[in-house]
């Protein structure tokens, strides 16, 4: 028994693992996906706050599947720093972080009314806002998605 191998480690072979992760970053990216369709119905019905929140779950999913594709772990919500834990493989994630921080900012406000001074988070949301973060979801989704492609993930 090698002193490098935990007692009860069981190794799967390489093909096997990737299957594993690829099938997980999958699961992920599909979810993202519906959230995205999510927000744009929410759009739609003029519930922008919902829209918002909606998007932002959609980007922090795609980010979150890229993150299991290449066999990381991924917790947490803030897509600035999921995008920033992958720069050392994919340093064109920078290029992303304006639209993660516009998304990040709608993690919070739009759900919870205490948020706010006064009103409740519907008040604080307009159709330029909420098309902004759908855009902000479809630009990371897109490279994401791009990638994910590259990497053999099947979709």
């Amino acid at each position: 028994m090698s002193i490098f191998k935990p007692k009860g480690l069981i190794e799967l072979p390489f093909w096997r693992m990737s299957m594993e992760r690829f099938e997980e970053a999958r699961r992920w990216f599909l979810q993202a996906l519906r959230d995205l369709k999510a927000a744009e119905t929410s759009l739609d019905a003029e519930s922008y706050e919902w829209s918002s929140f909606q998007s932002q779950q959609a980007a922090e999913k795609a980010v979150k599947a890229l993150s299991y594709a290449i066999g990381r772990s991924s917790w947490g919500h803030s897509i600035v720093e999921l995008l920033d834990g992958l720069r050392d493989a994919y340093p064109e994630a920078g290029s992303y972080m304006s639209d993660a921080r516009e998304l990040d900012r709608h993690y919070i406000p739009s759900r919870y009314p205490n948020a706010f001074e006064s009103g409740y988070p519907a008040l604080y949301y307009d159709k330029v806002s909420a098309e902004r973060a759908v855009e902000c979801a479809k630009r990371i989704i897109g490279w994401v998605e791009g990638e994910l492609k590259c990497l053999g993930v099947r979709m």
